[in-house]
Protein backbone atom coordinates (compact mmCIF):
# COMPACT_ATOMS: atom_id res chain seq x y z
CA UNK A 1 0.00 0.00 0.00
CA UNK A 2 1.32 3.25 -1.32
CA UNK A 3 1.81 5.99 1.89
CA UNK A 4 0.08 9.33 1.31
CA UNK A 5 2.28 12.04 2.05
CA UNK A 6 1.28 15.53 3.67
CA UNK A 7 3.41 17.71 1.30
CA UNK A 8 1.74 21.00 2.68
CA UNK A 9 4.81 22.48 4.07
CA UNK A 10 6.83 22.20 0.25
CA UNK A 11 4.57 23.71 -1.50
CA UNK A 12 4.92 26.99 1.75
CA UNK A 13 8.20 26.58 1.23
CA UNK A 14 7.97 26.89 -2.63
CA UNK A 15 6.31 30.00 -1.79
CA UNK A 16 2.14 28.52 -2.65
CA UNK A 17 -0.85 29.23 -1.04
CA UNK A 18 -1.98 26.24 1.40
CA UNK A 19 -5.14 25.54 2.66
CA UNK A 20 -3.45 25.74 6.63
CA UNK A 21 -0.23 27.21 8.01
CA UNK A 22 2.25 24.28 8.64
CA UNK A 23 4.37 23.76 11.04
CA UNK A 24 7.48 21.98 12.88
CA UNK A 25 9.67 22.97 15.72
CA UNK A 26 13.24 22.83 15.97
CA UNK A 27 14.49 20.37 18.40
CA UNK A 28 11.34 18.51 18.09
CA UNK A 29 12.96 15.70 18.46
CA UNK A 30 14.30 14.29 21.92
CA UNK A 31 14.61 17.70 24.28
CA UNK A 32 11.75 17.10 26.00
CA UNK A 33 10.68 14.04 25.59
CA UNK A 34 10.06 11.64 28.48
CA UNK A 35 10.61 8.66 25.62
CA UNK A 36 13.80 10.40 24.88
CA UNK A 37 14.62 10.89 28.29
CA UNK A 38 14.63 7.25 28.69
CA UNK A 39 16.39 6.77 26.04
CA UNK A 40 19.55 9.48 27.00
CA UNK A 41 20.27 7.47 30.21
CA UNK A 42 21.16 4.81 28.12
CA UNK A 43 22.75 6.53 25.15
CA UNK A 44 24.72 9.01 24.42
CA UNK A 45 23.14 11.25 21.36
CA UNK A 46 26.37 10.10 18.76
CA UNK A 47 25.30 6.64 19.57
CA UNK A 48 21.47 7.49 18.97
CA UNK A 49 22.65 8.71 15.91
CA UNK A 50 24.82 5.48 15.09
CA UNK A 51 21.87 3.39 15.36
CA UNK A 52 19.48 3.84 12.03
CA UNK A 53 16.34 1.70 13.87
CA UNK A 54 16.90 4.17 17.07
CA UNK A 55 17.49 7.30 14.97
CA UNK A 56 14.57 6.96 13.27
CA UNK A 57 12.68 6.31 15.92
CA UNK A 58 13.12 9.74 17.79
CA UNK A 59 12.84 11.31 14.79
CA UNK A 60 9.34 10.15 13.68
CA UNK A 61 8.34 10.29 17.63
CA UNK A 62 7.14 14.03 17.48
CA UNK A 63 5.54 13.64 14.17
CA UNK A 64 3.18 10.69 15.68
CA UNK A 65 2.98 12.77 18.78
CA UNK A 66 2.36 16.29 17.85
CA UNK A 67 0.82 15.97 14.21
CA UNK A 68 3.55 18.12 12.71
CA UNK A 69 4.05 19.16 9.13
CA UNK A 70 7.67 17.47 8.77
CA UNK A 71 10.12 16.06 10.40
CA UNK A 72 13.57 17.12 11.58
CA UNK A 73 16.10 14.74 11.58
CA UNK A 74 17.63 14.03 14.68
CA UNK A 75 21.27 14.55 14.90
CA UNK A 76 23.82 17.88 16.00
CA UNK A 77 25.39 20.41 13.34
CA UNK A 78 28.53 18.18 14.76
CA UNK A 79 27.53 14.95 13.05
CA UNK A 80 29.71 15.43 10.00
CA UNK A 81 32.80 16.68 10.99
CA UNK A 82 35.05 13.97 12.92
CA UNK A 83 35.06 12.27 9.06
CA UNK A 84 37.09 15.53 8.18
CA UNK A 85 39.45 15.03 11.12
CA UNK A 86 37.67 17.08 14.08
CA UNK A 87 38.08 15.13 17.12
CA UNK A 88 34.65 16.26 18.72
CA UNK A 89 32.46 14.99 22.16
CA UNK A 90 28.42 15.83 23.29
CA UNK A 91 29.02 16.52 27.05
CA UNK A 92 26.06 17.01 28.83
CA UNK A 93 25.96 20.59 30.06
CA UNK A 94 28.08 22.06 27.93
CA UNK A 95 27.83 21.08 24.25
CA UNK A 96 30.30 20.16 21.85
CA UNK A 97 33.70 20.00 23.01
CA UNK A 98 37.02 19.81 20.47
CA UNK A 99 40.22 18.14 21.80
CA UNK A 100 41.94 19.78 19.12
CA UNK A 101 41.07 23.09 18.24
CA UNK A 102 42.05 25.29 14.70
CA UNK A 103 44.75 27.37 15.53
CA UNK A 104 46.96 27.58 12.33
CA UNK A 105 47.04 27.23 8.35
CA UNK A 106 48.87 24.06 9.08
CA UNK A 107 45.67 22.80 11.04
CA UNK A 108 43.17 24.07 8.15
CA UNK A 109 45.16 22.49 5.60
CA UNK A 110 44.84 18.58 7.56
CA UNK A 111 41.12 18.64 7.25
CA UNK A 112 40.29 15.62 5.14
CA UNK A 113 36.82 15.90 2.97
CA UNK A 114 33.63 13.55 3.65
CA UNK A 115 31.64 11.01 1.70
CA UNK A 116 28.41 10.72 2.93
CA UNK A 117 27.82 7.31 1.94
CA UNK A 118 31.14 5.88 3.24
CA UNK A 119 31.73 8.06 6.06
CA UNK A 120 28.35 8.60 8.04
CA UNK A 121 26.46 5.70 6.51
CA UNK A 122 24.17 5.27 9.95
CA UNK A 123 23.01 9.21 8.74
CA UNK A 124 21.74 8.12 5.44
CA UNK A 125 20.41 4.99 6.32
CA UNK A 126 17.92 6.61 8.75
CA UNK A 127 16.76 9.27 6.07
CA UNK A 128 16.36 6.03 3.54
CA UNK A 129 14.28 4.07 6.56
CA UNK A 130 12.11 7.66 7.35
CA UNK A 131 11.15 8.18 3.80
CA UNK A 132 10.99 5.13 2.64
CA UNK A 133 9.27 3.37 5.01
CA UNK A 134 7.90 5.52 8.10
CA UNK A 135 6.86 8.73 7.37
CA UNK A 136 3.70 10.63 6.13
CA UNK A 137 5.04 13.94 6.17
CA UNK A 138 8.21 15.22 4.22
CA UNK A 139 11.88 14.89 5.85
CA UNK A 140 14.17 17.79 6.80
CA UNK A 141 17.96 17.32 6.50
CA UNK A 142 20.22 19.81 7.65
CA UNK A 143 23.60 20.91 8.31
CA UNK A 144 25.75 23.72 10.36
CA UNK A 145 27.11 26.92 8.45
CA UNK A 146 31.18 27.33 7.99
CA UNK A 147 30.87 30.28 10.24
CA UNK A 148 29.25 28.34 12.85
CA UNK A 149 31.23 25.22 12.98
CA UNK A 150 34.20 27.44 12.63
CA UNK A 151 33.63 28.62 15.82
CA UNK A 152 33.38 25.28 17.88
CA UNK A 153 36.42 24.56 16.07
CA UNK A 154 38.24 27.37 17.00
CA UNK A 155 37.21 28.22 19.95
CA UNK A 156 37.06 24.62 21.52
CA UNK A 157 33.71 24.52 22.36
CA UNK A 158 30.86 26.63 23.14
CA UNK A 159 31.56 30.62 23.21
CA UNK A 160 29.65 33.60 24.75
CA UNK A 161 32.10 36.29 22.72
CA UNK A 162 34.01 33.96 19.79
CA UNK A 163 36.77 36.06 20.32
CA UNK A 164 39.23 33.43 18.86
CA UNK A 165 36.99 33.04 15.78
CA UNK A 166 37.11 36.67 15.08
CA UNK A 167 40.49 37.37 16.09
CA UNK A 168 41.34 34.66 12.91
CA UNK A 169 38.91 35.74 10.87
CA UNK A 170 40.50 39.72 11.16
CA UNK A 171 44.08 38.83 11.32
CA UNK A 172 45.07 35.59 9.14
CA UNK A 173 41.82 36.30 5.90
CA UNK A 174 43.98 33.23 3.87
CA UNK A 175 43.57 30.86 6.58
CA UNK A 176 40.26 32.36 7.32
CA UNK A 177 38.81 31.80 3.77
CA UNK A 178 40.49 28.38 3.49
CA UNK A 179 38.56 27.28 6.51
CA UNK A 180 35.54 28.37 4.89
CA UNK A 181 36.02 26.50 1.85
CA UNK A 182 36.68 23.68 2.93
CA UNK A 183 33.51 23.54 5.61
CA UNK A 184 31.76 24.71 2.53
CA UNK A 185 33.07 21.78 0.38
CA UNK A 186 32.11 19.62 3.24
CA UNK A 187 28.59 21.14 3.66
CA UNK A 188 27.47 20.77 0.26
CA UNK A 189 28.31 16.85 0.00
CA UNK A 190 26.88 16.26 2.92
CA UNK A 191 23.90 18.20 2.21
CA UNK A 192 23.58 16.24 -1.44
CA UNK A 193 23.83 13.08 0.43
CA UNK A 194 20.75 13.72 2.59
CA UNK A 195 19.11 14.23 -0.13
CA UNK A 196 20.14 11.98 -2.48
CA UNK A 197 19.07 9.38 0.69
CA UNK A 198 15.85 10.70 0.46
CA UNK A 199 15.20 14.62 2.31
CA UNK A 200 12.68 16.71 1.02
CA UNK A 201 14.24 20.11 2.60
CA UNK A 202 17.35 21.61 3.75
CA UNK A 203 17.80 23.83 6.63
CA UNK A 204 21.51 25.92 7.07
CA UNK A 205 21.71 26.54 10.62
CA UNK A 206 24.30 29.29 10.89
CA UNK A 207 22.83 29.57 14.82
CA UNK A 208 25.78 32.04 15.98
CA UNK A 209 26.32 34.29 12.69
CA UNK A 210 24.68 36.95 14.38
CA UNK A 211 27.73 37.90 16.66
CA UNK A 212 29.33 39.79 13.10
CA UNK A 213 27.93 43.27 12.13
CA UNK A 214 26.79 43.63 9.03
CA UNK A 215 29.94 44.63 7.04
CA UNK A 216 31.87 41.46 8.34
CA UNK A 217 29.02 39.41 7.22
CA UNK A 218 29.14 40.39 3.56
CA UNK A 219 32.98 40.48 3.67
CA UNK A 220 33.61 37.14 5.33
CA UNK A 221 30.64 34.98 5.62
CA UNK A 222 28.20 35.81 2.43
CA UNK A 223 30.80 35.18 -0.21
CA UNK A 224 30.84 31.19 1.17
CA UNK A 225 27.20 30.81 1.85
CA UNK A 226 26.19 31.95 -1.32
CA UNK A 227 28.69 29.80 -2.99
CA UNK A 228 26.87 26.34 -0.73
CA UNK A 229 23.12 27.50 -2.34
CA UNK A 230 24.01 28.21 -5.40
CA UNK A 231 25.36 24.74 -5.49
CA UNK A 232 22.83 23.02 -3.40
CA UNK A 233 19.98 24.60 -5.58
CA UNK A 234 20.77 21.95 -8.17
CA UNK A 235 19.30 19.40 -5.57
CA UNK A 236 15.99 20.79 -7.15
CA UNK A 237 14.58 21.46 -2.49
CA UNK A 238 14.13 23.84 -0.35
CA UNK A 239 16.86 25.46 1.21
CA UNK A 240 16.17 27.13 4.50
CA UNK A 241 18.53 29.31 5.93
CA UNK A 242 18.27 30.28 10.07
CA UNK A 243 20.47 31.83 12.55
CA UNK A 244 19.66 33.57 15.93
CA UNK A 245 20.42 37.46 16.92
CA UNK A 246 20.76 37.47 13.64
CA UNK A 247 17.77 40.40 12.57
CA UNK A 248 20.71 42.98 11.03
CA UNK A 249 21.56 40.08 8.66
CA UNK A 250 17.95 39.30 7.27
CA UNK A 251 18.13 41.82 4.22
CA UNK A 252 22.13 40.37 3.69
CA UNK A 253 20.32 36.65 3.23
CA UNK A 254 17.67 37.68 1.27
CA UNK A 255 20.16 38.17 -1.71
CA UNK A 256 21.09 34.54 -1.10
CA UNK A 257 19.76 32.31 -3.50
CA UNK A 258 17.72 30.73 -0.65
CA UNK A 259 13.59 29.72 -0.71
CA UNK A 260 12.72 30.09 2.86
CA UNK A 261 14.35 32.69 5.77
CA UNK A 262 13.65 31.84 9.50
CA UNK A 263 13.76 34.13 12.28
CA UNK A 264 14.06 34.30 15.53
CA UNK A 265 11.76 36.09 17.97
CA UNK A 266 13.61 39.41 17.53
CA UNK A 267 11.94 40.51 14.59
CA UNK A 268 8.39 39.89 13.94
CA UNK A 269 7.10 38.84 10.17
CA UNK A 270 5.38 42.10 9.70
CA UNK A 271 9.06 44.07 10.30
CA UNK A 272 10.53 41.47 7.83
CA UNK A 273 8.09 42.73 5.27
CA UNK A 274 8.45 46.07 5.86
CA UNK A 275 12.27 45.42 4.98
CA UNK A 276 11.20 44.10 1.54
CA UNK A 277 11.52 40.29 2.31
CA UNK A 278 9.27 38.97 -0.32
CA UNK A 279 10.86 35.20 0.24
CA UNK A 280 8.50 32.45 2.48
CA UNK A 281 9.30 33.22 6.07
CA UNK A 282 9.35 30.87 8.61
CA UNK A 283 8.82 31.31 12.82
CA UNK A 284 9.09 32.82 15.50
CA UNK A 285 7.35 32.34 18.58
CA UNK A 286 9.75 32.68 21.41
CA UNK A 287 10.44 28.94 23.29
CA UNK A 288 9.60 30.97 26.22
CA UNK A 289 6.81 31.64 26.05
CA UNK A 290 5.49 27.76 25.76
CA UNK A 291 6.18 28.08 29.91
CA UNK A 292 3.25 30.44 29.72
CA UNK A 293 0.05 30.44 30.86
CA UNK A 294 -2.05 28.70 27.77
CA UNK A 295 -3.82 32.52 26.85
CA UNK A 296 -0.81 34.18 26.56
CA UNK A 297 0.69 31.10 24.62
CA UNK A 298 -2.36 31.63 22.46
CA UNK A 299 -2.75 35.51 21.54
CA UNK A 300 0.99 35.18 20.39
CA UNK A 301 0.15 32.25 18.13
CA UNK A 302 -2.67 33.88 16.53
CA UNK A 303 -0.42 36.95 15.98
CA UNK A 304 1.82 35.42 14.39
CA UNK A 305 -0.28 33.43 12.19
CA UNK A 306 -2.35 36.83 11.00
CA UNK A 307 0.90 38.82 9.86
CA UNK A 308 1.70 35.36 8.12
CA UNK A 309 -1.02 34.68 6.12
CA UNK A 310 -1.36 38.22 4.92
CA UNK A 311 1.35 36.76 2.73
CA UNK A 312 0.44 33.26 1.31
CA UNK A 313 3.91 31.66 2.17
CA UNK A 314 4.40 31.12 6.03
CA UNK A 315 5.80 28.10 8.15
CA UNK A 316 5.02 28.03 11.90
CA UNK A 317 8.14 27.71 13.78
CA UNK A 318 9.76 28.52 17.07
CA UNK A 319 12.03 31.18 17.66
CA UNK A 320 14.41 28.59 18.53
CA UNK A 321 14.72 25.18 19.67
CA UNK A 322 12.25 23.48 21.47
CA UNK A 323 13.64 23.48 25.16
CA UNK A 324 13.58 20.82 27.73
CA UNK A 325 11.20 22.34 30.28
CA UNK A 326 8.53 22.56 27.76
CA UNK A 327 5.53 19.84 28.11
CA UNK A 328 5.31 17.57 24.87
CA UNK A 329 1.23 17.83 25.47
CA UNK A 330 1.99 21.57 24.81
CA UNK A 331 3.46 21.33 21.44
CA UNK A 332 0.06 18.94 20.71
CA UNK A 333 -2.09 21.62 21.85
CA UNK A 334 0.16 24.53 19.98
CA UNK A 335 0.20 22.21 16.93
CA UNK A 336 -3.92 22.08 16.78
CA UNK A 337 -4.05 25.81 17.39
CA UNK A 338 -2.26 26.71 14.24
CA UNK A 339 -3.39 24.39 12.64
CA UNK A 340 -7.33 25.13 13.54
CA UNK A 341 -6.83 28.98 13.69
CA UNK A 342 -5.22 29.47 9.91
CA UNK A 343 -7.51 27.46 8.13
CA UNK A 344 -10.26 29.42 9.85
CA UNK A 345 -8.85 32.59 8.80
Amino acid sequence: MTRQINDTILRAFRGETTDYTPVWYMRQAGRSQPEYRQLKEKYSLFEITHQPELCAYVTRLPVEQYGVDAAILYKDIMSPLPAIGVDVDIKKGIGPVIDNPIQSKADVEKLGTIDPESDVPYVMDTIRLLTKEQLNVPLIGFSGAPFTLASYMIEGGPSKNYNKTKSLMYSDSETWFMLMDKLADMTIEYVRGQVNAGAKAIQIFDSWVGALNQEDYRTFIKPVMHRIFSSLQEEGVPLIMFGVGARHLITEWNELPVDVLGLDWRMSIAEARNLGITKPLQGNLDPSLLLSDWHVIEERTKRIIDEGKENPAHIFNLGHGVTPEIKPETLKRLTSLIHEYSSRN
